[in-house]
């Protein structure tokens, strides 16, 4: 199930402007760790800030007047010409600084790429006509000469357009601020960011207007203009209850990656597949920005990317309630309007409908987007046939994880879906959907580039199954009939059966340990007793728990060794503690631990009765009430009959 190809739109103003904003981005971008240096040093040592402090105040005019404008005119330059052009184009926006006292960040984003390009010509003038030994000499000086130059024409003629600019650009703000006109901007600016025209706003005129008012005042209320996080959140929360299909089901985990990863982008193909949406997101935005108005709130340096965690770590000392309303009200707003659009007018449940949008999106883009890939993969033509769990070893958390989802998809009515797990390294690209832990997700995507990816933090009952099985849904049609009963698997009884897999001996109702690593090592030494592992492969148990935790959820936790242990198994074995009390596993409550070794998969007719067990609360229940062995054998015997 490979994702729709996507074609770079050519031609046309938007597409250029776009191209614009691109670059604009690009030299911008790589800095915002330096912009975060900056917001985060005059965030506490300026006279209004956390904590004053005269001497370390010295660093913030520099900084902003010198090392941000330099740091933008090298990657600018850089983009251009290599290194090359990012030293002479950083050479030559010493004329634009020096000439102002604003930060010169347009300056340096017109000097920067210009004396670049200007660079790369001349050398291609005399490419090739140099005489050996004369190489060094010929572009030191080139180099040196045409940054003096430049640098003077930044001086004399460069810099005072941009300040003119500059102060008309400043002014028009001042005026829609004054006149209570700023809300409106989000006309503009939403639609903007669904055409990926936002990078030409945000960083060509955005943020330098918004760093040089911060200079001046300590905040500002640009930065927050175009980062909000509040109005997607909104539209997505609303196709998250309203929604249907595929774009129900995927809403919650691209709310989460735009509010708290600040990927906004996750978000535009459901404004594309409903194009009225938009509406949501302008309501929002104007909602948020008429709170910063209001509450005179703002930002000290820019959020990127605009996660509510950049957000809030950028906001000035006096403005944390007044940015909380902003996004608070920005995505009730977003959401409310979206929801009743989605009641008035539903958007249908085909799977491909997010599909096409996300295609759609890439399209305007004009190259892939790795956030949008869950909503490209999950949302291909054809219907799913193979889902798979990966985790290190395969042995484990996967095989349960497995086992709930294949329950799951069967009392659905899609009994044909095949649900298995691997090791990752085992993975090959040929699966529709790909379960991983959320530590583990970016081991697995390369070697499942076509497949839909879903990753969760426990394999027992993540909130994801339903979306995958909503999925699942949307891609096979109507399935079958639901099953009336779980399907037995194969082998339940005989796994049980004393002396094989789980042995009488190798369940202890009462554990001893009190940590997780004594708990480990408990479930190891009766794995050891049974002549199933040997040292190694407990040593291996700890060292797989370091990597990725095997906690699962519903007081459960499966220890088990990595996937290079797994010469170290003599033969599939299982152990059970039972922990009346509780111990911490990671700062999770684990009352069971189940030790594992499998070799050849003969374990996980075990695991399935255990992940069944352990999904049902009165069955969880039954095992903290039991008071024998044979009673534990028993629940595990009889949950599949």
């Amino acid at each position: 199930m490979a994702t729709p190809s996507v074609t770079a739109t050519k031609g046309g103003a938007r597409v250029k402007v776009q191209r614009f904003g691109t670059f604009l981005s690009g030299m911008i971008m790589p800095n915002i760790g330096a912009f975060i240096a900056w917001g985060i040093v005059t965030a506490f040592f300026i006279p209004t800030g956390f904590t004053p402090n005269g001497t370390l105040n010295e660093m913030v005019g520099p900084m902003i007047t010198y090392l941000l404008p330099l740091l933008i005119a090298y990657t600018g330059g850089k983009m251009v010409h290599g290194v090359r052009g990012g030293v002479v184009g950083a050479a030559a926006t010493m004329g634009v600084i020096v000439g102002t006292d604003i930060p010169m960040f347009i300056g340096a984003m017109l000097m920067g790429p210009l004396t670049a390009w200007l660079m790369m010509k001349l050398d291609k003038i005399w490419e090739g006509r140099i005489k050996p030994g004369f190489e060094m000499l010929i572009d030191n000086f080139s180099a040196g000469i045409l940054a003096a130059i430049m640098a003077i024409i930044g001086k004399l003629v460069v810099g005072p357009v941009v300040i003119a600019f500059s102060n008309g650009a400043g002014n028009v703000v001042q005026f829609l601020v004054h006149h209570g006109l700023l809300p409106f901007t989000s006309i503009f600016i939403e639609p903007a960011k669904v055409l990926f025209l936002n990078n030409a706003v945000n960083h060509g005129i955005l943020t330098p207007l918004g760093t040089e008012q911060a200079l001046q005042q300590g905040k500002s209320i640009l930065f927050l203009l175009e980062a909000n996080p509040g109005p997607g959140l909104g539209l997505l929360l609303a196709y998250a209850i309203f929604g249907k299909g595929l774009a129900k089901a995927s809403a919650p985990g691209a709310a989460l990656i735009q509010f708290l990863g600040g990927i906004h982008e996750i978000y535009f193909p459901y404004v594309l597949m409903k194009p009225v949406m938009i509406l949501a997101t302008i309501g929002g935005g104007m909602t948020g920005i008429f709170m910063l108005v209001i509450t005179g709130s703002g930002l000290r340096a820019p959020a990127a990317p605009g996660s509510i965690f950049a957000v809030y770590a950028m906001t000035a000392s006096d403005s944390y309630v007044g940015v909380t309303l902003s996004v608070v009200l920005a995505a009730t707003v977003s959401f409310l309007v979206g929801s009743f659009i989605l009641r008035i007018s539903p958007v249908p449940a085909e799977s491909d409908n997010l599909g096409e949008a996300t295609a759609k999106m890439e399209a305007m883009k004009g190259k892939k987007s790795s956030v949008a890939s869950m909503l490209a993969g999950a949302a291909t033509k054809g219907p799913i046939s193979t889902v798979v769990f990966a985790c290190d070893a395969g042995m484990g958390s996967s095989a349960m994880g497995a086992s709930v989802l294949r329950n799951m998809i069967k009392k659905a009515g899609f009994p044909e879906v095949k649900v298995t797990n691997s090791a990752i390294a085992n993975l090959t690209d040929s699966y529709d959907v790909v379960v991983t832990h959320q530590d583990l997700a970016e081991r697995a995507a390369p070697y499942t580039t076509s497949a839909a990816h879903f990753s969760v933090d426990n394999f027992m009952n993540s909130p994801r199954y339903a979306e995958i099985v909503e999925l699942v849904k949307a891609s096979n049609g109507a399935g079958a009939a639901p099953a009336t009963a779980a399907a037995v698997v194969p082998g339940d009884d005989e796994a049980l059966a004393a002396g094989s897999i789980l042995a009488r001996e190798s369940v202890v109702l009462n554990g001893t340990a009190g940590t997780r690593d004594a708990a480990i090592d408990e479930a190891g030494a009766l794995l050891l007793a049974r002549g199933a592992v040997n040292a190694a492969y407990v040593a291996a148990m700890h060292e797989r728990e370091e990597s990725v935790s095997t906690y699962m959820g519903n007081f459960l936790a499966i220890p088990h060794g990595t996937n290079e242990a797994k010469g170290n198994i003599s033969s599939s074995a299982v152990s059970i503690i039972r922990y009346p009390e509780g111990i911490d596993w990671n700062g999770k409550p684990v009352k069971f631990v189940v030790g594992v070794a499998g070799v050849n998969n003969e374990h996980l007719a075990i695991l399935s009765s255990i992940a069944r067990v352990f999904t049902d609360k009165d069955q969880v229940a039954r095992l903290e009430a039991a008071s024998s062995v044979d009673e534990v054998l028993d629940i595990f015997r009889k949950v599949n009959a």
